[in-house]
């Protein structure tokens, strides 16, 4: 097993309702390989709980595997030879054997799979909520699933019989960068930057690269060779939530290598429009991708808007490994990172790096006392690109330059940054703050200098104090 990390705020919610009186409900849900499983079985350990997990089978096997679940954990062996016909049955006759004092936690995990095969599953669960478990048997009911659409359509939805029932819920989120670093203690924080920029904040791609190996010696071996366990990952990650992949494969493409408007993604890619929208919809619900427009402080337009592929992972491997890969296969994973990932990399590594500025920013307002409530995002027109733009409720904008590579002059640097503010529309009319972010620490700015400005490097970054 490996160390548990993180999820303090959602294991505090699972263990209020496990220590309150009354029964609960809670649906967990969100993206795959986000940690669900891990983070239900941890907070099990030492509980009265069944946990059982929907596949692909009939209804009648996935109940007797319920059943046997039940008697392992409630020590209870008739349990699993129980002659139960339907789902109400088995639920009914393993909360009657739960404890007697105190809680039973039923814990169904992949519940999509078992409402598949058992369309009149949430209907039975609703039945026996209302008259059974809410008023009086104690029970905490998990249902946890990794298809958002059914998560939220049919299980949270009106439509659900169970809606209006749950007394709280979980969206399991990848973790942020400075969480993320805690699964490879020790290193540097340019290498922290570099792992979240490929892994993101999902625990089984941040568990696959070692701190014992370089990060390109990581991508290597774990993205790049073909029997690695990476190298496949986006495409099962596809496969298993969505269908006509090729469109969606064809706009990833697309995507790849930048943000792009919707009209220049159907000219790359053929799809008209009316049906292009429907897939972006898919890939946005799904969190990989998220639109992008200039931000003003006015609603933006629809010729304004684009889209941008967010997940980490599929960045990367659309951007390097899907375009390539016979010839991956041709020249090996050590020639391949060499010809074909090293010499774009350092250019790669700095677009990411803007979008782990834009992450935190408000963990430095909160180091710096201040509690406003802003929008953060970017800037651009046909003649300024502006990296990070922040507006406050307080009364102030927020200007950011965000450089990765080498900075050889300080002062440069910051009449660059106030070349960027004189671009930009400043059309609140707010005070305007100046930051700029590099990957190493930089001198103080001249005191000649235009406005002050803020000087931030990456240590400064991963040094704030990371979410509980």
């Amino acid at each position: 097993m490996h160390d548990f990390i993180g999820r303090t705020r959602e294991l505090a919610v699972l263990e209020s309702a496990f220590r309150a009186p009354g029964s609960a409900f809670l649906p967990i849900y969100g993206r795959r390989r986000v940690g669900k499983s891990e983070l239900i079985l941890h907070f099990l350990r030492g509980k009265p709980a069944v946990y059982a997990v929907g596949k692909t089978a009939p209804a009648e096997s996935q109940i007797r595997e319920f059943l046997r679940a039940a008697a392992a954990a409630l020590r209870e062996p008739l349990l699993a030879t129980f002659p139960a016909p339907d789902w109400g049955a088995a639920l009914r006759v393993v909360v009657e054997r739960g404890p007697r004092r105190g809680k039973l936690i039923l814990a169904l995990d992949e519940f999509q799979w078992m409402a598949q095969a058992s369309p009149e599953l949430p209907s039975v669960l609703q039945g026996l909520w209302d008259r059974e478990w809410r008023g009086g048997t104690e029970v905490l009911l998990i249902l946890c699933g990794s298809y958002m659409g059914f998560m939220e359509r049919d299980l949270l939805g009106k439509k659900s019989p169970l809606f209006g029932r749950r007394t709280g819920q979980i969206l399991l989120k990848p973790f942020g960068y400075r969480e993320a670093a805690r699964f490879h203690p020790g290193l540097s924080a340019a290498d922290h930057a570099r792992i979240y920029f490929l892994c993101g904040g999902i625990p089984l791609y941040l568990r696959s690269f070692s701190r014992e190996r370089s990060v390109d010696t990581n991508i290597t071996a774990t993205l790049l060779d073909e029997y690695a366990p990476l190298y496949r990952e986006p495409d099962f990650l596809l496969r298993e939530e969505l269908r006509e992949l090729e469109h969606y494969y064809a706009i990833l493409l697309a995507l790849a290598s930048g943000a792009a408007p919707s009209r220049v993604i159907s000219a790359r890619t053929g799809i008209g429009d009316r049906s292009l929208h429907y897939y972006l919809s898919r890939l946005e619900e799904l969190g990989y991708l998220a639109r992008r427009y200039p931000l003003t402080g006015r609603p933006p337009v629809q010729r304004q808007v684009r889209y941008r592929l967010e997940d980490p992972l599929l960045r990367f491997w659309f951007r390097f490994v899907w375009p390539n890969v016979s010839l991956i296969l041709r020249l090996g994973p050590n020639r391949a990172f060499a010809e074909l990932v090293r010499p774009e990399l350092e250019a790669y590594w700095g677009s990411c790096f803007e979008r782990l500025c834009r992450e935190a920013l408000p963990a430095l307002h909160a180091a710096e006392g201040v509690a406003a409530a802003c929008e953060i995002g970017e800037y651009w027109d046909a003649a300024t690109q502006i990296d990070l733009v922040a507006l406050r409720n307080d009364g102030w904008t927020e200007i950011g330059e965000c450089k990765w590579g080498a900075v050889r002059s300080t002062r440069a640097l910051a009449a660059e940054l106030e070349a960027r503010v004189a671009g930009y529309p400043h059309e609140r009319k707010a005070s305007l703050g100046r930051r700029i972010f590099t990957r190493n620490r930089l001198d103080a700015v001249p005191a000649a200098a235009a406005a002050p400005v803020r000087l931030h490097c990456l240590e400064d970054l991963y040094a704030l104090k990371a979410p509980e």
